[in-house]
């Protein structure tokens, strides 16, 4: 939270409550423990989880001293302004698990940060079945990086706040070029259900793949027509 003569602002949970912010402003919402769900992406997800503890606890002593002597190099500015910089263990775990979901080996060592390729989602059309999604982007996916392609499934026109919803559908490694078409992975995570006048959000996370740093998101959205 932020203090000053009175509360105002804050982030995170408070007893049973959480409080947050959406594009209407700041909110108390009362704390609800999700269900212990069991998909595939799910398991995955948990997976990833446990290879890097236990990845983490087989480093030795003088690695997981570089990892915690490195944590300053990617020090971050939160919703605050304030400067944060992860644990070792923090910062082992988080290019690690980008690693692994664009596909890459877990690193070992503390890499030295590296720019990381721009790739900007501009737009996309989706036929109602989903039966076509061409993504419009640039440039070119660039050597060395790596893009995870995020998406939601079909949901009213009126929904705008998605953060939650999205979902990792595919991977798209160097030089794909624009108009990548991602029928099929949405397909598979999402059915083809879409119809017309439903709303539908994409989104780019491009990645290092030497580091497993992210680069900045961009995003999209298209009305099934």
């Amino acid at each position: 939270m932020k203090f000053g003569a009175l509360i105002v602002d804050g982030r995170g949970k408070i007893g049973g409550h959480v409080a947050s912010k959406n594009r209407a402003g700041a909110y108390l919402r009362t704390k609800v423990t999700p269900v212990n769900g069991q998909s595939v992406a799910q398991q995955r997800v948990r997976a990833f989880f446990t290879l890097l503890a236990q990845a983490w606890s087989a480093l030795s002593v003088a690695n997981r001293a570089a990892w915690n002597a490195s944590v300053a190099d990617y020090a971050r500015t939160d919703i605050f302004g304030d400067l944060h910089q992860p644990t070792g263990f923090n910062l082992h775990q988080r290019l690690n698990n980008n690693l692994l979901s664009i596909g890459e080996a877990v690193i070992t060592t503390p890499p030295l940060p590296e720019a990381v390729g721009a790739v900007v989602l501009a737009s996309f059309t989706i036929s109602p079945g989903a039966a076509a999604i061409p993504l419009t982007f640039a440039p070119t996916v660039p050597a060395g990086t790596s893009v995870k392609v995020f998406a939601t499934a079909p949901m009213s026109p009126g929904k705008s706040f998605v953060k939650s919803e999205y979902r990792q559908i595919a991977v798209l490694a160097p030089a794909v070029l624009t108009g990548a078409d991602q029928t099929v992975p949405y397909i598979a995570r999402f059915g083809n259900g879409a119809a017309a006048g439903q709303k539908v959000f994409f989104k780019f996370l491009p990645i290092n793949m030497s580091t497993g740093q992210a680069g900045a998101v961009s995003s999209a959205e298209a009305i099934v027509a």
